[in-house]
């Protein structure tokens, strides 16, 4: 039982053309939540003047872009002491294997303009390359909350036009997995914390940079 309230703020117009979706996910801590199920509920036909509490049947949950795109494993690892962000790009995997050559971009974005940037060394011939690269920012615990961190994954195709094919966002404008991947390297300071993320399409991601920042996460222990 979970007995808990989600509130989100929806224009009147926009109702009729919005969906609720709701996912079931089996939790797993180190990984991508598993999803075991999903309701989707067009909101143009329900009476919301009232309450409405029913029972719902999961349906099957639906496959994303985000599956089709691959995942990144990557460490973080903040001392607040230094103010030392560490990113280590550890490897990926599923990725197209119509990709000539692939590699990672590590992006901070500081008050939505970019900040500092670096990229790992290009891997070819393979969906799921290695890299084991780490890159050390300098991020004062006074931009924590202003600042937001990008990987995204380029590639090469038989064009040779490199492109990027999936992104990563974690920081204050995070949500899901990423967030509680950030929150948990800020709650846990000079440990570093792995995970393996869904790559998420870079239109998307580049969207949410220009929302405002979710509720303040707590400041790293010094």
């Amino acid at each position: 039982m979970f007995e808990e309230t989600c509130c989100f703020l929806v224009p009147p117009a926009e109702l009729p053309k919005a969906t609720l979706k709701v996912q079931l996910l089996d939790f797993k801590r180190f990984s991508e939540h598993e999803p075991l199920g999903e309701l989707q509920l067009p909101l143009g036909t329900v009476d919301l003047q009232h309450v409405l509490e029913s029972w719902y049947q999961l349906g099957p949950p639906g496959s994303t872009e985000s599956e089709q795109m691959g995942e990144l494993c990557f460490s973080l690892r903040y001392v607040p002491s230094s103010g030392r962000l560490t990113v280590v790009i550890l490897e990926a995997r599923g990725l197209n294997p119509g990709l000539a050559e692939a590699y990672v971009k590590v992006q901070l974005i500081l008050n939505q303009r970019k900040w500092k940037k670096n990229k790992t060394s290009s891997k070819k011939g393979t969906t799921n390359p290695y890299f084991n690269e780490a890159f050390v920012f300098l991020v004062p615990v006074s931009q924590l909350q202003s600042m937001d961190l990008v990987l995204a994954v380029w590639a090469r195709g038989l064009q040779l036009l490199a492109e990027p094919v999936g992104k990563v966002l974690l920081g204050p404008r995070a949500s899901g997995q990423p967030l509680q991947h950030w929150a948990d390297m800020l709650a846990h300071a000079r440990r570093p914390i792995a995970q393996w993320h869904h790559l998420r399409s870079p239109r998307e991601v580049d969207r949410a940079l220009a929302l405002q920042p979710r509720l303040p996460l707590l400041r790293p222990r010094s």
